[in-house]
């Protein structure tokens, strides 16, 4: 059973840090290319990050450049998005995506875990 689950999240005061974990099961972890996309309120998702397979290439939204970095351990099936100088527009849920490197066509989503900024 393939599962994504999120943790992390929580309540954070303008210009604090939080750090998502995101744990995974039931596939190949170190074949997945694996993202980061949150959903603010009334707002679509949006893509924030994402990884290579082997860590080696990184990308980031242009509004948490320099902010957020993601990371990953293949050995712990888990990825990881490290969010400092918090803004209240970074409130949102975030959710951690899994893709299949080679073919594209597995896709996985996790539940989301709650991040609030307050101003």
């Amino acid at each position: 059973q393939v599962q994504l689950v999120e943790s992390g999240g929580g309540l954070v005061q303008y210009g604090g840090s939080l750090r998502l974990s995101c744990a995974a099961s039931g596939f190949t972890f170190g074949s997945y290319v694996m993202s980061w996309h949150r959903q603010a309120p009334g707002k679509e998702r949006e893509w924030v990050a994402s990884i290579t397979t082997a860590a080696d290439v990184t990308n980031y939204a242009d509004s948490v450049k320099g902010r957020f970095t993601i990371f990953r351990d293949n050995a712990k099936n888990t990825v990881y998005l490290q969010m400092n100088s918090l803004k209240p527009e970074d409130t949102a849920v975030y959710y951690c995506k899994a893709v299949e490197s080679r073919s594209l066509a597995k896709v996985y989503w996790g539940q989301g875990t709650q991040v609030t900024v307050s101003s």
